[in-house]
C-alpha cells in the first residue's frame, strides 16, 4: 500500500496533536491524515489542544458505514478525550471517496457555546 504524506495543520507539534497522528496512523493506515488543531477558533487560552478536525483516508474504511467509521476514530481516541480533547471533527473517507472527492469543509465559525 501507498501511503501518502500525513498533515498537520494548526499547533502541529503540540503534544496531543502528536499522539492523535500516532494513534490514527498505527490503527488506520492513513492514505491521507490531517490533524488540525481548531483550538485557536475557539474561547480557549492561547496553545490549547482542544478542539480537533481529522480526516482520515484508509482502506479499512472500505467495509464500513459512516457512523461505524466515526466511532472507530471515537473509539482510537478515548484516551485523549479523558486527558482534555474537548471536540473532534471527523472526516473519514474511503481512498475512493477522496479521489473523487479530496476536499473538506471548513469549519463553522464557534458560538462559544452558550450563544445556541
Amino acid at each position: 500500500m501507498l501511503r501518502s504524506q500525513c498533515f498537520l495543520r494548526g499547533m502541529s507539534s503540540g503534544v496531543v496533536s502528536g499522539r492523535i497522528r500516532e494513534k490514527l496512523t498505527e490503527k488506520f493506515e492513513p492514505l491521507h491524515l490531517e490533524v488540525i488543531n481548531e483550538s485557536g477558533n475557539h474561547n480557549v487560552p492561547k496553545g490549547s489542544e482542544t478542539h480537533f478536525k481529522v480526516v482520515v483516508v484508509s482502506e479499512v474504511f472500505n467495509t464500513q458505514p459512516l457512523v461505524q467509521r466515526h466511532r472507530a476514530v471515537n473509539d482510537c481516541l478515548q484516551q485523549e478525550f479523558h486527558s482534555g480533547l474537548h471536540a473532534l471533527s471527523i472526516v473519514a473517507k474511503t481512498p475512493t471517496q477522496w479521489s473523487s472527492n479530496p476536499s473538506v469543509d471548513k469549519s463553522p465559525p464557534c458560538l462559544g457555546g452558550s450563544q445556541l
